[in-house]
């Protein structure tokens, strides 16, 4: 069902950067859109003024009134990694300014829901509050805007969720992507928003003569850069400057408990931590707890100063992680014996594929919509019964198709088709009744059809072309892995090349290792992570030759350091 092909990025514009950088680290920025050497300046300096943030004084105003009054506040979060760094942030840095009662909720997925419903407004106002804050959610909560404010209740929506044609009646709203707000940064993740709106009032708080010598939010960026990392929001240049910033502080051991606890659970290093640490190893952990249990177990992880706690809940978010890698691979097999008889460029497969199980677990059913998409390049609905009437799932996208434009599509055109969807471009959530399923699945196919052909379902795997047999070192991989962050829409390098295939291993039942040899030089190991998660997966001999597009990592193990090739896509010549 593999339908690839590599394409070789190009750079871009006029080249300014310094002479003194390593050619290969110009040639990747230069592919980046990177040209002038300020662009790799990453210093704090260099974030856009918090002043530039709309809403940001009317919610410093509503936050000072209400620590004067001494209200109670409630945090309500998100069930991600997002929201719950968001949370973590926003209450730590409230309690550090002085406020006395500070709480927080996020909702149980398969209980209340997503945002700021009716229902989690009546469970907080159990506790009095004068104030709800959300972080990361809140920006199409009408309902739940308005159930807090017939119980007197005030509430500060802070998010940066695309933004409906209204937006509730909240006392304050902090979002870049609301409407009118000129932010020049529409990129910035739930917590780069609490973040700022943080930065702000602590500020204020001094101008005011509220709070002598605050403590700097900037303490708290290491929260920044795994939520910022594990949400893949593009890291444009503002977001760069945060996640470099919160990396640095990981790395230098001024990290809160529960980072430091869940990357000694992931075997990670802290002084050696990268970007991709926080994608793959602690951002899956916290998000596990969202799929499968309850996100307090994160946010209590995130907030707790005792190192012992800390390891605690993060050895149950391991946990965690671990029986949703069971479930996702479980659900990721049917999904594909669902489709097993049909290729990528058969016309009887969707174009909106569409895809529900019974026994799905709704907690997991984005994964399942990502892991699909990359092998039939397309997008993909994945959907389980969140009750006798309804179904909830996650939609993943592939680029050119704006997937939440595209459910807006169809339910414009078929009111009642769908009870509720949201998102991005790239990734959405949608809710359905059971009934309409199998209208929603051609009227899905027949909108995504609007947007792409067949011959845009051959995937491409975009490569910064070729390495030369002196590149292939591990001071290369160690200079790359330091010279980032990259991640989404900043992508970490990826190479390709054609090699001669020496000694081949099975690692477990999924994984393929290899060691290959380009041309007279010496042979490094190549792995391919979950190539045998399919059944069409390409078989390799020794002695064979393949073409290669491939990470350079460094592999750590018993205090030693080895050159290693992250395969991304393998081909038998």
């Amino acid at each position: 069902m593999l339908n690839r092909t590599i394409r070789r990025r190009e750079a871009g514009g006029s080249l300014a950067l310094p002479t003194d950088l390593h050619p290969l680290l110009r040639r990747l920025y230069a592919n980046r859109g990177v040209n002038e050497a300020d662009d790799l300046d990453l210093g704090l300096a260099k974030l856009i003024p918090v002043s530039r943030l709309g809403g940001v004084d009317a919610a410093v105003n509503l936050l000072c009134e209400h620590f004067r009054r001494g209200s109670r506040i409630v945090v309500v979060g998100d069930f991600d990694a997002d929201g719950a760094t968001s949370t973590a942030l926003v209450v730590r840095q409230l309690k550090r300014l002085g406020f006395k009662q500070v709480d927080f909720l996020v909702p149980n997925r398969f209980q209340y829901g997503y945002g700021l419903t009716p229902e989690i407004v009546q469970l907080a106002a159990e506790a009095q509050p004068g104030l709800i804050v959300t972080v990361d959610n809140g920006i199409s909560s009408h309902a739940g805007v308005a159930m807090a404010t017939a119980l007197g209740i005030e509430t500060l929506i802070t998010d940066h969720h695309l933004a409906p044609a209204s937006v509730p009646a909240a006392n304050a709203i902090v979002n870049p992507n609301a409407p009118g707000d000129t932010f020049p940064s529409k990129a910035l993740a739930g917590v780069g928003v609490a973040f700022y709106l943080m930065a702000a009032l602590t500020r204020t708080m001094q101008e005011r003569e509220l709070c002598a010598n605050p403590p700097p939010v900037a303490d708290l960026l290491d929260l920044v850069a795994l939520g910022t990392v594990a949400d893949l929001v593009p890291l444009d240049r503002n977001n760069r400057v945060l996640v470099h910033q919160g990396l640095r502080r990981i790395r230098a051991g001024r990290c809160v408990a529960g980072i430091h606890a869940l990357l000694e659970a992931a075997n990670c290093v802290p002084s050696q931590v990268v970007a991709a640490h926080l994608g793959y190893q602690i951002g899956p952990r916290l998000n596990a707890a969202g799929r499968l249990d309850d996100m307090s177990i994160g946010i209590q992880c995130l907030l707790t100063d005792d190192p012992n706690s800390a390891r605690l809940l993060a050895a149950r978010l391991t946990q965690l992680n671990s029986d949703r890698k069971e479930l996702e691979l479980q659900m990721q097999q049917e999904a594909l014996m669902a489709i097993a008889d049909m290729r990528a460029e058969d016309p009887q497969l969707p174009l909106g594929l569409c895809l529900f199980d019974e026994s799905w677990h709704q907690g997991v059913v984005g994964l399942v919509a990502s892991r699909v998409k990359e092998r039939v390049n397309r997008p993909v609905i994945a959907l389980a019964r969140a009750d006798a009437n309804m179904l909830k799932g996650s939609a993943r996208s592939v680029s050119g198709v704006h997937i939440r434009d595209v459910l807006d599509a169809v339910a414009t055109r078929h009111p009642g088709l769908i009870e509720k969807f949201g998102g991005h471009a790239m990734a959405a959530g949608l809710t359905l009744p059971a009934a309409t399923l199998e209208q929603f699945r051609a009227e899905f196919d027949a909108e995504v059809r609007r947007w792409m052909s067949v011959e845009d379902t051959i995937g491409v795997v975009h490569s910064d072309g070729s390495l030369q047999q002196d590149e292939l070192t591990l001071d290369v991989a160690r200079l790359l892995q330091q010279a980032g962050p990259w991640g989404q829409s900043f992508p970490e390098p990826l190479f390709d090349g054609c090699f001669e295939v020496r000694n081949v291993r099975i690692l477990g039942e999924r994984h393929l290792k290899l060691e290959v040899r380009s041309g007279v030089g010496p042979s490094c190991e190549a792995i391919a992570f979950r190539h045998f998660d399919h059944d069409d997966a390409p078989h390799v001999e020794p002695e064979s030759r393949v073409e290669l597009a491939y990470r350079l990592d460094v592999n750590r193990y018993n205090g030693s350091e080895r050159l290693q090739l992250v395969v991304e896509y393998l081909r038998v010549l």
